[in-house]
């Protein structure tokens, strides 16, 4: 059976699609839009930050969907992309200022505790809330996450280009580091749209996926923040005790030793590869992503 058939098999098994219910929520001065499925009693809410950077919650919605059987979900629009206000200037704005905005949304929800799933580039906003706000999370997981140091840029680009189309790869030579290092949201959202296939490692569910095309100045600013100036949060991770799974797929083009690395620095995390999967495992190895989380999260130690 092929990926495609094998995502496809898996959606048809599921039941029907929770309702997402939005609500404006007023947090750190700015109406956050965000949305949740219906409660689940005796369960801890999960928050799922979507990564991207340019991209609002429907990056991971309905593809996250089989999670709220067993928990509510709660998803929202970051600073300045979808339905969220921008903050008054833009071009200022920080990963740091995603991350403080987590806690503050938990509050004004009057959540005391919940647990967070980031994927992606949202696994780095994660990372960088829960050391934020660790009182207020049970556990954390992350998805591919991007690494502990920006290193991993190098690798990436390689990586899209070997596994990109030829128009790709045209897109690719033109946009360099000097490039993606202003914020231009034009720029990066060409070059996300550039990328998009070499996340897969099946072609075929890269062709079912069309690459969503979106701006945001505010989320080119936090891009072009982080390629201009690099990061590193060794020694913010180092601190963080919450309870984490990091989950990575063998076949990203983020390379797996990102991950390796996020557990040697995470006091109390633990790595699981997911074989046969790009960069959306939740997509590309479905039965095995989801039985991942679940047995994480529903696990009470």
């Amino acid at each position: 059976m092929s990926a495609l058939a094998r995502f496809l098999s898996f959606r048809r098994s599921l039941g029907r699609t929770p309702p997402l219910t939005a609500q404006r929520v007023r947090a750190r001065g700015l109406g956050f839009a965000v949305y949740s499925t219906p409660p689940v009693d005796g369960a801890t809410p999960l928050l799922c930050v979507n990564g991207g950077l340019l991209f609002d919650h429907s990056l991971l919605w309905p593809a996250l969907s089989p999670l709220a059987a067993r928990r509510q979900l709660v998803l929202y629009d970051q600073r300045g992309r979808g339905r969220s206000d921008a903050p008054a200037d833009p071009l200022a704005a920080r990963i740091e200022d995603d991350a403080d905005d987590v806690g503050a949304i938990r509050r004004a929800l009057g959540i005391r505790r919940w647990d967070v799933l980031g994927h992606s580039w949202g696994g780095g906003v994660a990372l960088l809330a829960v050391a934020r706000d660790s009182v207020g999370t049970r556990k954390l997981v992350t998805v591919d996450a991007v690494g502990p140091t920006s290193d991993w840029f190098g690798a990436l680009r390689a990586n899209a280009v070997a596994r990109g189309s030829d128009a790709d790869r045209d897109v690719l030579a033109r946009i360099d580091e000097a490039a993606l290092a202003a914020p231009d949201p034009e720029v990066h959202a060409e070059h996300a749209r550039a990328v998009y296939r070499g996340w897969f490692a099946h072609a075929e569910l890269a062709d079912y996926f069309r690459p969503p095309r979106v701006t945001s100045i505010t989320g080119a600013a936090v891009a072009a923040s982080l390629r201009r100036d690099g990061y590193d949060w060794r020694v913010i991770l180092r601190a963080l005790s919450t309870p984490t799974l990091v989950i990575h797929a063998e076949h990203d083009a983020l390379p797996a030793e990102v991950a390796h690395e996020l557990v040697a620095h995470l006091p109390r995390a633990r790595l699981a590869l997911v074989p046969d999967a790009g960069h959306m495992p939740f997509w590309e190895a479905p039965e095995q992503f989801f039985a991942l989380v679940d047995s994480f999260l529903s696990d009470p130690a």
